[in-house]
């Protein structure tokens, strides 16, 4: 019966993937099991954040010493970068073993890597629907058959370039948007709706080219995207639970309205049995595993009725504000720094919100 592992590891740059080498070598983590890999990178997370490309390589590196280079492929390699404020850059590294732990439901994990995305794709229908189908594909290597079991679906997506805008034009087809910057945010949205479209969140049929990057009425509760100039394709990785999995660790999500909202935050902890008032004591805290959330800047401009200026900053972009104040506010109620917050949550939660998910040892 499979078993899922999750472990934190802390990374002094993008490039260091010491700590995965010596659990590897401790036998604490088995290489040929790894399935994914979340890292926090310290770069500015925007269109030039080559921090991402870099620890991707470094990774696929590694584990290709231990399980050959084709397997070291097959891992999903989901980099996220921006670790303004303290957020502490480091790996969440995603293993199924084999045997027979305490009886689930417990947490499943499934992933999937697409076909290259055609750059006219990006931002449009063809993405939400290629994003949907390989959702469904990693639910059913999860053993997840109900949508009401996932609660957190990653998805590591591509931007475009000036190199590929130049390319796709060439080849006489036309591209979603021309600004680089902005591709990040329809390729994050597009993806965010292939994810609400599989889980049964929202109909295809109310979904268009004009309503991505649009309607933000439009959102999924348990979605997820990261965009990178390091990939063309798609890397999903669907996290839920399912009885035909065991072990210690289980998953709950929670939605946050906004930038300050971390009481459905506190419930889902509580549902997994890490109640408490204030912040969560050391006790609780080692039994949190990790704490996975999406967040962006009001678009409106107010936050409960206050203005913020995240916006109007022409020397930071508003996903790096967004990053540090919600991980300064979920940091406060976990008593953690080492948490893996994203910033640009299109189509991702409720506009100024998004969703957070926890893993916890039972």
């Amino acid at each position: 019966m499979p078993i899922a592992r999750v472990h934190r590891l802390p990374a002094s740059a993008p490039d260091d993937v010491s700590e995965l080498e010596a659990a590897i070598r401790a036998g604490t983590i088995d290489a040929a099991g790894i399935l994914a890999i979340f890292g926090k990178t310290e770069g500015n997370g925007c269109v030039n954040d080559f921090s991402r490309g870099f620890a991707t390589q470094a990774l696929t590196l590694a584990l290709a010493r231990h399980i050959g280079a084709e397997r070291a492929g097959a891992v999903c390699y989901v980099m996220s970068g921006g670790t303004e404020g303290a957020m502490s850059p480091h790996w969440t590294v995603f293993e199924r073993v084999e045997g027979e732990g305490l009886a689930g439901p417990a947490l499943a994990i499934g992933r999937v890597h697409t076909a290259v995305l055609p750059a006219e794709q990006l931002g449009r229908m063809g993405q939400v629907d290629q994003v949907a189908e390989a959702v469904r594909a990693a639910m059913r290597e999860a053993d997840i058959d109900d949508p009401a079991d996932v609660h957190f679906v990653q998805v590591k997506c591509p931007l475009l370039t000036a190199r590929r805008i130049a390319e796709t034009e060439a080849r006489g087809a036309t591209v979603a948007v021309r600004d680089t910057l902005k591709s990040m945010g329809l390729s994050r949205g597009a993806s965010s709706l292939g994810i609400a479209v599989a889980l049964g969140e929202i109909p295809r049929s109310r979904l268009s080219d004009v309503a991505i990057g649009r309607d933000f009425g439009l959102w999924s509760a348990k979605a997820s995207a990261s965009a990178g100039v390091e990939l063309c394709h798609h890397e999903v990785v669907v996290l839920g639970r399912s009885p035909a999995w065991s072990g210690l660790l289980s998953i709950d999500h929670a939605v946050m309205a906004d930038a300050l909202d971390i009481e459905p935050v506190r419930a889902a902890l509580a549902r997994l049995g890490l109640q408490a008032d204030g912040q969560l004591d050391r006790r609780q805290r080692d039994h949190l595993v990790a704490l996975l959330a999406k967040a962006e800047a009001s678009p409106d401009g107010v936050l409960r009725g206050e203005r913020h200026t995240m916006l109007d900053d022409s020397d930071i972009s508003s996903t790096r504000h967004a990053r540090a104040y919600v991980a300064g506010a979920l940091g406060g109620l976990v008593g953690r720094s080492m948490l893996y917050v994203s910033g640009g949550a299109e189509h991702q939660g409720p506009p100024g919100g998004g969703p957070v998910a926890v893993i916890v040892e039972r």
